[in-house]
């Protein structure tokens, strides 16, 4: 560099920038938080039991809490193959690579050129006749040298653009720890709603076989002159019946099954889970103070960053008033013979500044103005609309966790009863006390009970995974600055 621009030339240009930076100013108002309305606690926390597994939460493996390792490598293939959860990563390497494009307009840009050119200029052969002279020659001409140039950010421009770009990168990484977290609480619900649904198809199974021999009995009784063929034809209906529940089931399980499988990234029918008779247990779960929430979730994370982005286009926006100062500065060598080119008398540079300014846009300006604070404005609307659909999602589960807690009580007792009540009118059947009827409507209604047991269980062990996923998934908004978004490759 120092053989083509004098040092002169190259002293110049940065005393210039470097006047120019430090007495630069940034256009725009800074970032302060949106006023939110804020409850100092949770209306439904009232009573609930708080535990406090914080080494699993804040690792982040949340889903741990139900102890059950086909789960958790289920949940580990979700991360690692999942393509909603691939296309957010995406996204997110896309604006990384946004701010590092914005960083570099804070530096000179340099680029290089060289030519070489060949031309020629004569009289015709007329010409020379008339006036008796002819004139003819070719010329050549090299040059090779290097060109830099250098926006000063007087105004901030350049600097609210990467402020920015830099909030809509942690915006985008926010949003793919959202898409994770979604995606994992589908999953955990199903596969805990799926084990729900085996202890029902055991149950079943198990009424089946119950029915079956009920059956057999009465149609032996029947041949016997004990009891009429009306028992009989009601014994065939309540096990055929309870059959097409059986085999209702099975669809269904299936279908959760196929949803798994989407959700881990393989093709339905590469994804087979065992039958397993065993339903997780319920556990107790964390609770954090509603201001809390704002570092937790991630969502209320990325809608704060849009508003941090709207906040600093507004400052892009106000700078266009004021003019562009380009520091350009050019050197290089220039001769009509290639063989001396690069020499001390061929030398050229060139170095000064470039002031432009619009004069007139006939409001142009002041509409990219307006645009850039309305759109503040909605990001803040959208932010303080997060951050109060939060409290709700929290409040809604955490009633509902509560509700049903206090309703598979009461079925719990109601089951208990139809148990009961099954078995006093069984030992009346043998007695010939009552009819088959009698018998079936009980068992009926002692299959009913147990099955909305199973339901109500079901139905808190995906209350449980709602409430950790509303109150953030155990993510923390400090993970925005070590940006661990990485390509599924690099995993």
């Amino acid at each position: 560099m120092s053989q083509l621009f004098s040092k002169y030339a190259l002293r110049q240009l940065a005393l210039v920038g470097m006047a120019f930076s430090l007495g630069a100013c940034t256009l725009g108002p800074d970032y302060q938080r949106p006023a939110l309305p804020m409850a100092a606690e949770f209306k439904q926390a009232e009573g609930w039991k708080v535990a406090n597994p914080a080494d699993v939460l804040e690792r982040g493996d949340w889903w741990r809490l139900y102890g059950d390792a086909a789960l958790d490598a289920l949940v580990g293939r979700l991360n690692v193959s999942n393509q909603n959860l691939a296309a957010a990563e995406a996204q997110y390497r896309q604006a990384r690579a946004l701010v590092m494009g914005a960083r570099s307009q804070l530096f000179p840009s340099v680029g290089n050129s060289a030519g070489a050119t060949r031309a020629g200029q004569g009289s015709s052969s007329s010409s020379t006749a008339l006036t008796g002279s002819s004139f003819s020659g070719i010329s050549e001409n090299y040059s090779v040298g290097l060109d830099a140039a250098w926006e000063l950010d007087i105004w901030g421009r350049l600097r609210r653009n990467l402020e920015a770009n830099r909030a809509n990168m942690q915006a985008t990484a926010a949003d793919v720890a959202a898409v994770r977290l979604s995606l994992q609480s589908e999953l955990v619900q199903t596969y805990l709603r799926l084990r729900v649904m085996d202890e029902q198809q055991r149950l079943l199974n198990q009424t089946v076989e119950a029915f079956a021999r009920s059956l057999r009995l009465t149609e032996n009784q029947y041949r016997a002159g004990i009891v009429p063929k009306s028992d009989v034809t009601q014994a065939l209906t309540q096990l055929r019946s309870t059959e097409a529940q059986a085999i209702d089931l099975q669809w269904q399980r299936a279908q959760m099954e196929h949803a798994i499988a989407v959700l881990v990234g393989v093709p339905p029918a590469e994804l087979n889970i065992a039958e397993r008779d065993e339903i997780p247990e319920l556990p107790l779960l964390p609770l954090a103070l509603p201001s809390q929430l704002l570092e937790r979730r991630p969502d209320i994370a990325s809608a704060e960053r849009q508003v941090i982005a709207a906040n600093a286009q507004i400052g892009v926006a106000e700078a266009a008033w004021y003019p562009d100062l380009t520091l350009s500065a050019s050197g290089g060598y220039r001769n009509s013979s290639f063989t001396d080119l690069i020499s001390l008398p061929n030398r050229f540079w060139s170095l000064g500044p470039q002031l432009a300014v619009t004069l007139l846009d006939f409001g142009g300006r002041r509409a990219d103005l307006e645009a850039a604070e309305a759109n503040y404005d909605l990001t803040v609307a959208n932010y303080r609309q997060t951050v109060l659909d939060s409290f709700r999602e929290v409040e809604d589960n955490l009633v509902q966790l509560r509700v049903l807690a206090a309703e598979a009580v009461v079925q719990r007792q109601a089951l208990e009863a139809a148990q009961e009540s099954l078995r006093l009118i069984q030992n009346q059947y043998r007695a010939g006390t009552v009819d088959f009827l009698s018998v079936a409507t009980v068992q009926t209604s002692a299959l009913n009970n147990e099955r909305t047991y199973l339901t109500l269980l079901g139905d808190q062990l995906a209350a449980s995974v709602q409430l950790i996923a509303a109150l953030g998934g155990g993510w923390e908004e400090a993970q925005l600055d070590f940006e661990p978004v990485l390509k599924a490759s690099e995993r």
